[in-house]
């Protein structure tokens, strides 16, 4: 049995590949429950975010199973085979300890994935599918990640793609300060975009989501206004700049839409940021006149400002991740050392319950109780005895000597003699 870890993300896919084989929370347990069933798997985890798609598994075999999985869910296709990263042992808790750190990531450090990572955990345990092993990498990363940002400065000035989104926005013909800002959906990255864009005084604040009750309550506290996704059409000409970020499997924002609202804008330019994988705005929105499209994949301008200047406490982080994955080996190891001796134990807990119960049934029959406790002992001692004795036995008869004197280190000290005991020392 192996342990792997096998996926994609925005360093060997592109986004376009990305959101073919992106899974919302909703599909995931069912997702879960058909890896599980894969022949030769035992236990799985899938995480699925904007950035990457990656199964951590415990599998017999050298994973091709999950790799051919992958490729069909859920519109993988063949030539995802050649974007594939695939690790196994050690460097698969490596890659697992690295990912949780944020080391991993396009945002080098970035607070969100340690989030991501322990719900996938979340999910998998809820379905069931999470044993023993797989929990113990996980417990394990989560350590790995909480000492490396209180130990490095990998976590300090935590920066998002949501912050580095704005940052481009700022940078960009249209100002937040100066614009009109759309935001479309109410997770996570659309509540620390509202945040930055609150830190930029834009000018004025509008957010549209399927649930209209979440995007009233994200709107009360950002001081914007609500709008059912429903109502996009109508008021998407208003937005200087889009920035949308939501679960859809498919586009929220067509070609079409997007024309008509240049059309009311007189084609003054809108700037559309793209955060979601799947992508929220169609791909074709980007031939349009004056439209300018950045997705998660366009932020690198940005991202390398921020990644020179946390290469340092990655380089910190990274000792930890090293170190880390040998404890966790070590404690592997150590766990499959203590195997012969979970074996012995639970032989003797089924001899014991075995002959407990026998007696059990003789008291009841009426014997009597002291015959019963002395055969119940001698019984036992017997059963006990039984394996080691023949091992000593054929030890002794083929001369393994070493293996008769470790035996004797197991071995309590021999009683003294009681007569020697009762002379009065001297």
């Amino acid at each position: 049995m192996t342990l792997f870890a096998l996926g994609i993300n925005h360093q060997t896919a592109p986004v376009a590949l990305r959101e073919r084989v992106a899974f919302g929370d909703s599909a995931v347990p069912a997702a879960l429950a058909e890896l599980r069933a894969l022949p030769g798997v035992r236990e799985v985890a899938l995480l699925s975010t904007c950035n990457r798609t990656e199964l951590y598994a415990l599998a017999d075999g050298d994973g091709r199973v999950l790799a051919d999985w992958l490729a069909t869910h859920p519109q993988g296709g063949d030539d995802l085979h050649a974007y594939l990263y695939r690790h196994a042992g050690d460097d698969a808790a490596r890659h697992l300890f690295r990912v949780a750190c944020g080391l991993d990531s396009l945002v080098l450090g970035e607070p969100q994935i340690l989030g991501q990572v322990k719900q996938a955990w979340a999910l998998a345990r809820g379905a069931g599918s999470l044993g023993a092993r797989l929990d113990r990498l996980f417990q394990h990363a989560f350590v790995t990640a909480k000492r490396a940002r209180s130990e490095t400065r990998i976590g300090s000035s935590p920066v998002s793609v949501a912050s580095l989104a704005v940052r481009l926005a700022q940078e960009s013909f249209a100002r937040p300060a100066d614009s009109v800002v759309l935001l479309i959906g109410a997770g996570e990255t659309i509540e620390l975009t509202a945040r930055h864009l609150a830190q930029a005084r834009v000018k004025r604040l509008l957010v549209a989501n399927r649930t209209y009750a979440h995007a009233q309550e994200l709107a009360a506290r950002h001081g914007a206004v609500a709008l059912p996704l429903d109502e996009l059409e109508r008021h998407l000409f208003l937005a200087d700049i889009v920035f949308s970020a939501t679960a859809s499997q498919t586009p929220i924002l067509t070609r079409p839409q997007i024309a008509a609202a240049l059309s009311a804008r007189k084609h003054r330019p809108m700037l559309l940021m793209d955060l979601a994988v799947p992508r929220d705005i169609a791909a074709d929105v980007a031939g349009l006149d004056d439209v300018f499209v950045y997705t998660v994949d366009d932020l690198d301008r940005v991202v390398e400002h921020n990644r020179r200047g946390r290469r340092e406490a990655a380089a910190d982080a990274e000792a930890i991740v090293d170190l880390q994955v040998t404890r966790y080996a070590e404690a592997l190891a150590f766990g499959a050392r203590n195997e012969p001796l979970k074996r012995l134990r639970a032989h003797g807990d089924a001899v014991r319950a075995e002959l407990l119960a026998k007696a059990r049934q003789q008291l009841a029959a009426g014997q009597d109780p002291a015959a019963v406790v002395e055969q119940m002992a001698h019984a036992l001692t017997n059963r006990l005895l039984h394996a080691p004795t023949a091992a000593m036995r054929d030890a002794l008869g083929n001369g393994h000597l070493d293996f008769l004197r470790s035996f004797d280190e197991l071995l309590p000290p021999a009683p003294r003699d009681t007569d020697d005991a009762a002379d009065p020392a001297p």
